[in-house]
């Protein structure tokens, strides 16, 4: 079953062609972070716009790198939630004018799950495709190589939650951020630290050359599985404020005094995540760990799972963690398979959390 898949849930606008949910044909996005950095986060206004702008050339030219037509897709898969309405409705209109001018299946997809069916992908160009490394035969699906039940990390900009995958469609959220979701909390720190947008990948990038120095707090929560982020953020501007960096002075603040609070900073974000999902493994006895979302390709926090998790963690490539197309196919495959479609009553659901379904039963024929 050959999906198209498109997801423009919030700054990135992508289109992807799959093969039976696992074998990626294309994988085309176009990102809008250098037209947010100048405002240090994202303006939902000017990301609707950019993707009005880059919604058709980017569909384009998935289909022409996968070398197929239109006609040769068997179904249409888009986020419909959550996500930023105004980014949602350009890339769920476009799935649906592509739907009945084709007479394509159409399937909203619920782009959390979307993170977590990263983990199920490969891409036969890579030197090392999908989450095993393997370059000579096809790596096995999480469920093959684990089984199921199934304990899914996904840590975004928008989204810190844990949930459980009991079986293809059977998402159970055992935990969630109460405050800033992670990939927040990294923008916040960076802008403290004077790092720029986005913050994920520049605070990883200068930690790495910062010394350890004085940990900064982590909230566990106990007898939760929750996550909070916002009393680390609040921490980070009091360090910043003691030690020079923030606001920043005339030349700029000490270098070294940066790097070593990137450190700490990512350090307490990773230490928290990787402990509580480890010990979440252990709780819900689950076989295996899928990770998705941006943050997911921090490799600290990558570092931190593997080394504290008893079972396998299945890490996506960085470039399946951030907004794909790729994963909307993958996720509208498996719905697909269950007989899930979709109707063009189809409408777009911001709040959507990871355990709900994406739409109703088709209310009429695509």
């Amino acid at each position: 079953m050959i999906v198209l898949g498109i997801e423009s849930s919030c700054d990135d606008t992508a289109a992807a062609v799959v093969v039976d949910g696992r074998e990626i044909r294309s994988n085309v996005a176009s990102s809008q972070a250098e037209l947010h950095a100048r405002y240090g986060g994202i303006v939902p206004e000017l990301a609707s716009r950019s993707h009005v702008q880059q919604i058709v050339p980017i569909v384009r030219a998935a289909l022409s790198a996968a070398d197929l037509t239109l006609q040769d897709v068997d179904a249409i898969a888009v986020t419909s939630g959550p996500g930023l309405a105004g980014s949602l409705i350009v890339g769920l209109n476009m799935a649906k004018g592509l739907a009945v001018a084709s007479g394509k299946t159409l399937i909203g997809v619920n782009h959390l799950q979307g993170h977590a069916y990263a983990g199920w992908l490969y891409d036969p160009a890579s030197p090392n495709p999908g989450t095993q490394g393997q370059n000579d035969v096809v790596p096995a699906a999480p469920e093959e190589l684990c089984g199921f039940p199934l304990l899914c990390l996904v840590v975004s900009g928008g989204h810190t939650d844990l949930a459980l995958i009991k079986s293809h469609g059977e998402f159970e959220r055992i935990g969630r951020t109460r405050d800033d979701a992670a990939g927040e909390a990294f923008d916040k720190a960076a802008r403290l630290m004077g790092l720029g947008y986005p913050g994920g990948p520049v605070i990883q990038k200068i930690a790495a050359l910062g010394d350890a120095s004085a940990p900064l707090p982590r909230a566990w929560i106990p007898g939760t599985w929750d996550f909070s982020f916002s009393g680390l953020k609040t921490a980070v501007l009091h360090r910043a404020r003691t030690e020079g960096i923030y606001p920043a002075p005339e030349g700029g603040p000490d270098q070294d005094a940066v790097a070593a609070l990137a450190r700490s900073f990512q350090e307490a974000v990773a230490d928290v995540i990787a402990t509580k999902t480890a010990r979440a493994a252990v709780e819900f006895g689950v076989k295996g760990i899928v990770i998705g979302g941006g943050v997911a390709a921090n490799s600290a926090l990558r570092e931190a799972l593997n080394a504290k998790s008893s079972v396998p963690v299945m890490s996506p490539p960085p470039v399946l963690c951030t907004d794909n197309g790729a994963m909307i196919a993958a996720a509208g495959y498996h719905y697909l398979k269950r007989g899930e479609r979709s109707g063009l009553d189809l409408d777009v659901m911001p709040g959507l959390t990871i355990e709900e379904a994406p739409s109703a039963p088709a209310a009429m024929p695509v």
